[in-house]
């Protein structure tokens, strides 16, 4: 994995061609256009990476992973059998960074105290990825109830990045690296069983109407996930939390925009945290191996380069 130090400040880029972003390399590449693709005009012969403007995929999914030993590899299969898609061998891949630090704090018991920067009671919490379920060993049986209940098809289901159950509490989280909040529905005209599944939960839970939610302030994502998690969390008598992780500076008013559509109680939660956020609760802890590899992930983690060909830095610490 190369971080900021490893990378060119700025990469040229013309209409046809793009450099390779690692330092002292001088190869160029043809330049992709619309969507990114895996192809040998596009791949540096000397870096063997594929190249676009904006960012760069390794030959290997692993080449972006930190937690790459045989348990963990394992458990990214079994996820890999449930979970829709994956980008994780992308640089600025949202699924590689969540991997990255979920896992870290899983491997290293930190979990419970990671949840305490909202507040949350934890005792034993188990971390679902993707949807998929450890102690299952397949889709979360729960999750799946919610989206047969809720009218979603499956290869179009609510996929909450993190899942953490406790025994008192239901964290969702849904993490942005480079994508924002703002998402509507392909098919606007087919609501599902959004609206009335449940027993009507919706008008439990919400207080706009699913076409001011999903399709004019374009909140569907987020909506999908506070509707079918206080349902879950309902039905298991437990504490929720929706949890919109996203990059310090980001989205900053985030909590107002949606709160403003949802019934919040004193046993169902939305929240904004930041990746910041977690880089400075790790800070505080113990000097180990792991810790000093996770630090310097975020210290040095890039984000592609901008319409400029300039380097982005992921985090601010």
């Amino acid at each position: 994995m190369v971080g900021l130090e490893d990378l060119k400040e700025r990469i040229h880029i013309t209409k046809k061609t793009v450099e390779c972003p690692l330092k002292g390399c001088p190869e160029k590449v043809e330049r992709q256009r619309q969507s990114f693709k895996r192809e040998e005009r596009f791949r540096c012969p000397v870096h063997e990476i594929y190249i676009s403007p904006s960012t760069f995929e390794y030959p290997q999914q692993e080449d972006n992973l930190l937690w790459k030993q045989n348990d963990d590899l394992r458990l990214l299969e079994r996820i890999k059998a449930v979970k829709r898609e994956s980008r994780m061998a992308r640089d600025n891949s949202e699924d590689a960074v969540t991997w990255n630090v979920f896992r870290f704090l899983e491997r290293n018991n930190l979990t419970g105290g990671f949840l305490d920067l909202i507040g949350a009671a934890v005792e034993y919490p188990e971390i679902i990825y993707w949807s998929y379920s450890q102690q299952e060993d397949d889709i979360w049986a729960e999750l799946e109830k919610a989206r047969k209940e809720f009218g979603e098809a499956k290869k179009r289901s609510s996929e909450p990045d993190i899942i953490i159950k406790t025994e008192k509490a239901l964290v969702f989280i849904e993490a942005k690296l480079t994508a924002t909040n703002e998402t509507s529905p392909s098919d606007k005209s087919n609501s599902k069983k959004y609206e009335t599944g449940g027993n009507d939960w919706f008008k439990e839970v919400f207080t706009s109407d699913y076409k001011t939610i999903a399709i004019i302030d374009q909140k569907y994502e987020l909506m999908r996930f506070w509707l079918l998690g206080t349902w879950i969390a309902f039905q298991m008598d437990m504490n929720f939390y929706l949890i919109n992780l996203i990059l310090s500076g980001k989205e900053e008013d985030i909590e107002v925009l949606f709160k403003r559509h949802i019934r919040e109680s004193l046993r169902r939660k939305f929240l904004r945290l930041t990746w910041e956020d977690i880089y400075q609760y790790i800070k505080t802890k113990p000097t180990s191996k792991d810790n000093s590899t996770m630090l310097r992930y975020f210290a040095t983690k890039s984000l592609g380069y901008d319409s400029n060909g300039m380097l982005k830095k992921a985090f601010r610490t």
